[in-house]
């Protein structure tokens, strides 16, 4: 169950906390990672994807890392899924997401440059 907002204040918190979670990161950063938002992403969880990339992206302290919202690629039985973009500007896509595969391909692909290949959708 939901904490009850008692005052201005802890609204205030809340929003601040759900804007700094879900707005993109703008800037010229060197790895965007676009989380994929069409109405099949959304029905497939997309919206916890984009929440718990932030969480570990924050938790890691990868503050230099654009994450963003993307629409419908038309691809929706991999669902829900991300384009990363390297440095190199390269663009990786992962599907089918979840908590643990996020937690990898930050750990693998962001902080160590090696993308994770059994996740990755391949034409």
């Amino acid at each position: 169950m939901h904490k009850r907002i008692e005052n201005r204040d802890a609204l205030s918190a809340l929003r601040s906390r759900v804007r700094r979670d879900v707005e993109p990161r703008k800037g010229g950063h060197p790895i965007r990672i676009t989380v994929h938002l069409g109405e099949c992403g959304v029905a497939a969880g997309a919206r916890d994807v984009i929440h718990q990339f932030a969480e570990v992206l924050d938790r890691e302290n990868l503050h230099e890392i654009a994450l963003c919202r993307g629409d419908c690629t038309d691809q929706c039985d991999h669902e829900p899924m991300v384009t990363l973009r390297d440095a190199s500007g390269a663009e990786f896509r992962y599907g089918k997401l979840d908590r643990s595969k996020i937690e990898e391909i930050v750990r693998e692909h962001v902080q160590n440059g090696t993308p994770v290949g059994r996740y990755l959708i391949t034409a």
